[in-house]
């Protein structure tokens, strides 16, 4: 009887010691999101305003637009070879250096092969690749070729910005505590917050390459993680009027949920017009959006912007 009573109490001990680890994980769980719009770290980084460009001198001007250059960092599988493909062939074009990197080679398309299947390590290895071959470029842009993105208003949005400090951003999310800028949407960083993150890559306690937590954090959220760790947060870009310029949708559907939420005024409310990004777009909607960005004028007006970005040199884009 005794030791059928012991046994009890053990088996009592040991359901709530385990109810006790079920509730503190699901107080650390990090899958609750939300716009970072409460209490953070990380700022709104805006793009210049029409106002501030007009207070600077034309060859101000043409300095800060010749210092502005990207390199774009683009995570490519042979399993989605027809984005690849796209990728390629579209804005990729308009990156002052666009690498591609693979989890494994493909004779079709020319990309450096990391031999890496996972994806954090795979990451980790590009964004080492970049730094180390970066040469005079200062600003970086990682993507995926599911997302489309116009590098020009990239380059406006980081225009006077210096890139020996630390920049890291994009469509900055939080998850619990953590605050970090969706992979999907594309990541903006400087040159000093990628010199950072390459050394504390070092650190395997900090910034380990096989997650060692419970559950396994994405991508993104690594890197923030890692980024946390010397001092670099999240900041979300944004026009001069507070919109976000890093869509983590694709036109047609932040057109379509304009009309639910903004009837009267769909545009407005759909996107910005200096928006950098666009995901979750098939290839042929990136043909699609090419023309339109880049070929589609309307005869006999003339667009008076203050600066001018022209793809590299060789470059059989627009």
């Amino acid at each position: 009887m005794l030791s059928e009573g012991g046994s009890f109490m053990k088996g009592m001990l040991m359901g709530g010691l385990f109810c006790l680890v079920l509730s503190l994980l699901g107080s650390f769980s990090p899958s609750t999101e939300s716009r970072t719009e409460d209490q953070h770290h990380h700022h709104h980084v805006k793009a210049p305003s029409k106002d501030e460009l007009n207070r600077l001198s034309d060859s101000q001007v043409q300095e800060l637009s010749n210092q502005v250059r990207v390199y774009c960092i683009i995570m490519v599988q042979p399993k989605i070879l027809v984005y690849w493909a796209t990728a390629m062939d579209t804005w990729s074009k308009h990156c002052d250096k666009a690498v591609f990197y693979t989890s494994e080679s493909s004779k079709a398309l020319e990309a450096i092969d990391l031999k890496e299947k996972d994806d954090w390590a795979r990451l980790r290895k590009a964004l080492k690749h970049a730094y180390e071959n970066a040469g005079d470029l200062r600003w970086f842009f990682v993507a995926q070729p599911t997302t489309f993105a116009i590098i020009e208003n990239l380059k406006y949005l980081v225009l006077a910005k210096d890139p020996s400090e630390p920049f890291y951003l994009g469509n900055a999310m939080k998850s619990g505590e953590l605050e970090y800028v969706a992979y999907d949407s594309g990541i903006v960083l400087s040159y000093e917050a990628l010199k950072r993150l390459v050394h504390v890559f070092q650190d395997e306690d900090k910034c380990p390459e096989r997650g060692r937590a419970l559950w396994k954090l994405s991508d993104d959220k690594q890197l923030a993680v890692c980024l946390k760790y010397t001092g670099v947060f999240a900041e979300n870009g944004e026009d001069a009027h507070g919109k976000g310029l890093f869509n983590s949708k694709s036109v047609d559907s932040l057109i379509t949920d304009s009309m639910k939420d903004n009837p009267t005024n769909v545009v407005e409310g759909c996107c910005s017009d200096l928006a950098v990004t666009f995901s979750g777009m098939s290839p042929n909607q990136m043909q699609v959006m090419m023309f339109g960005v880049y070929r589609l004028r309307p005869y006999g007006h003339d667009f008076h912007d203050s600066l001018t970005f022209y793809p590299p040199e060789g470059s059989d884009n627009d």
